[in-house]
């Protein structure tokens, strides 16, 4: 995952993240955005970088836990790392956020595709 905050950081004209205190205060159901570098079978790019949603499951320690709410396009679909797919992040890592909605609720307290190793 990529750090929003140091992005923002390096281009704050250019590179817009939501104010620390709302990155802060997510609950279960919200939806955040974050940037994923993504092993590739690609000799010429071997990361591909992608901007995906993830619901809030729940606040951890130092940040959150959610679930992956998108497709990745640059790989197949796998156990490891897809839609449903379980992980941890901190407000650091958010580079936008969006209110949860009813599907997102129902989406955070259901038991996810792949949980994450350590939870």
């Amino acid at each position: 995952m990529d750090d929003g905050e140091a992005r923002h950081a390096h281009s704050p004209a250019t590179f817009w993240i939501p104010d620390r205190h709302i990155r802060e205060g997510l609950q279960p159901g919200d939806f955040a955005k974050l940037i994923f570098r993504i092993s590739v079978d690609d000799r010429e790019e071997p990361v591909a970088v992608e901007s995906m949603w993830v619901v809030i499951r729940e606040r951890v320690p130092g940040g959150y836990l959610g679930v992956l709410d998108n497709e990745p396009d640059s790989i197949d679909e796998n156990d490891a790392f897809w839609v449903g797919t379980e992980l941890p992040f901190g407000p650091e890592h958010i580079i936008n956020v969006m209110d949860r909605d009813t599907a997102s609720i129902s989406l955070a307290t259901a038991e996810p595709r792949t949980r994450w190793p350590t939870h």
